[in-house]
């Protein structure tokens, strides 16, 4: 309960002793006056903010088609931006996220083209009269991650880039890119499990651990083995046992 005190009496007109009037204070033009954008940087954010509601939006689908994969797979959130380039640039105009299963480690580059006629030859996408970097994107962000989770684990770690392209618009392909696999959110959970089964669900599990961590993206800082342990006490890899073919 907020008690509010008792207001005084207000003393009568002979009690008052004479008071000088002060001045009013003149503030200067404009102090107080909040600065308006100007109609162009209006425009650039509201842009900016659709933008970004149409590629949480494009990520959500993308997410979506890989829900039935199964407990085996690991979707994860990771900063695809360097810490520099968010503090240059103030925001990351790209989306994607990490997918890790019994196929490999995958880095999943969301474009969302509306319905706009996207043109692949190779390397060079093409929309809208625009060629983004999309493939070449890709390439950093799985280049950047495998370098980032072999560091924590102390084992090389390849990642592979997945470019995945969310809209209605048509899709024309005259060669695909080397070393970056590309696909629609349609067909996105069936081009993961296309690879087969190359790593355990144990180590999927394990893997996943080593991305959730924040520590694993800021320079390293990540050591897994303060959370569990590759091998069994007194075990290295060198004590695996071959299999025969």
């Amino acid at each position: 309960m907020t008690v509010f005190p008792a207001r005084r009496a207000v003393p009568s007109a002979r009690a008052l002793p004479p008071v000088a009037v002060p001045h009013p204070r003149v503030e200067a033009p404009g102090v107080l006056e909040p600065v308006r954008p100007t109609p162009l940087e209006w425009a650039r954010r509201r842009r900016a903010e659709r933008g970004a509601r149409r590629l949480e939006a494009a990520g959500a689908r993308a997410l979506g088609q890989l829900d039935h994969l199964g407990p085996a797979w690991h979707v994860i959130e990771w900063p695809r931006t360097d810490v520099t380039d968010v503090l240059d640039s103030g925001q990351d105009d790209r989306a994607g996220f990490l997918a890790i299963g019994p196929s490999g480690l995958f880095a999943v580059t969301i474009a969302d083209h509306g319905r706009a006629r996207v043109l692949v030859a190779g390397d060079v996408v093409q929309i809208n009269g625009k060629r983004p970097p999309y493939v070449a994107e890709s390439r950093r962000d799985a280049k950047r991650a495998s370098k980032a989770l072999s560091e924590a684990v102390g084992l090389p770690v390849p990642v592979t880039p997945v470019l995945t392209f969310v809209g209605s618009g048509v899709i024309s392909v005259y060669g695909l890119p080397k070393d970056c696999l590309m696909a629609t959110h349609r067909e996105l959970d069936r081009l993961l499990v296309a690879g087969g089964s190359r790593i355990s669900p144990a180590t999927a599990e394990k893997l996943s651990r080593v991305a959730q961590h924040p520590g694993t993206w800021l320079n390293g800082t990540y050591r897994p083995t303060a959370d569990y342990r590759w091998y069994d006490e007194g075990r290295t890899a060198a004590d695996k046992p071959a299999h025969r073919r």
